[in-house]
């Protein structure tokens, strides 16, 4: 089975993040990049239907040379080769985009299953692998906390705001999954000396036919028309209880509509 796996770097969620002025594109440069987090329970699951199914895994990645590092951290847990999209061109490109340059790699590799995190830390629009999907023309799976192969379908458990649905879909598809799915493993050291001689392939947007002038901030649909600093907290209430503390809080509750 061909299973990729697309992994994003994404700024550390730890430390500050900002935008760029005039851009509104975050600043991927200031902060440590990391593999978003939602795309390391997609690795696992990759790596769990491979061993069990047969097959290899794939990470791809779209994003500057430093989105290296993770996809090296990806090659680590198990994965066994990776394509890397980087293309100056790419800056502040939107989620459209970002799904046109994956579809156009996707027919480049192949692939059986295409598994993806739910969402990313950085941007949260949760619209990429439903855009993938109809890119590619193949079902999409979403929000899965369990995957089942059986032949050529596929099977997931998705969560919903009261509960799962159970959604099957032939091969091949696009599966976006949840935190909830599996617990990521951690690379061994044998699995890190592994990774260095493990193939990357770096392509450009030239190689994916890709027009330059449909990528980044100019082919994009969507931007930042505007932004600003969060104010500074300001500071609470305090209400001191002389014996009628209860009635105090009922009433700055009633006040703010809370009650």
């Amino acid at each position: 089975m061909n299973i990729v796996v697309c992994v994003k770097q994404v700024p550390d969620t730890a430390v500050e993040r900002t935008l760029r002025p005039g851009a509104g594109t975050l600043d991927r440069e200031s902060p440590d990049g990391l593999i978003n987090e939602l795309d390391e329970y997609a690795i696992e699951e990759g790596l769990k239907i491979a061993e069990a199914h047969g097959g290899e895994v794939t990470i791809l990645s779209m994003g500057p040379a430093k989105a290296s590092e993770s996809i090296r951290k990806a090659l680590s847990m198990g994965a066994d080769k990776a394509v890397h999209v980087s293309d100056e061109a790419l800056a502040g490109s939107d989620a459209l985009v970002t799904s046109l340059v994956l579809a156009e790699a996707l027919k480049q590799t192949g692939f059986d299953l295409v598994i993806l995190g739910s969402e990313s830390t950085d941007a949260r629009t949760g619209v990429v692998p439903a855009m993938l999907a109809e890119r590619l023309g193949v079902p999409q799976l979403t929000l899965a906390s369990k995957v089942d192969i059986d032949g050529q379908s596929v099977t997931v458990r998705r969560v919903t705001d009261d509960g799962y649905q159970v959604v099957t879909g032939s091969l091949p598809a696009v599966v976006s999954v949840v935190e909830k799915i599996n617990e990521p493993r951690y690379p061994s050291f044998k699995g890190i000396m592994a990774a260095k001689k493990k193939p990357v392939q770096t392509l450009a947007l030239a190689d994916l036919g890709v027009d330059t002038g449909a990528a980044g901030l100019a082919g994009s649909a969507t931007t930042v028309a505007d932004f600003a600093a969060k104010p500074p907290r300001a500071a609470g209430t305090v209400v001191k209880d002389e014996g009628d503390g209860g009635t105090k809080v009922a009433a700055f509750l009633a006040e703010r509509k809370f009650i």
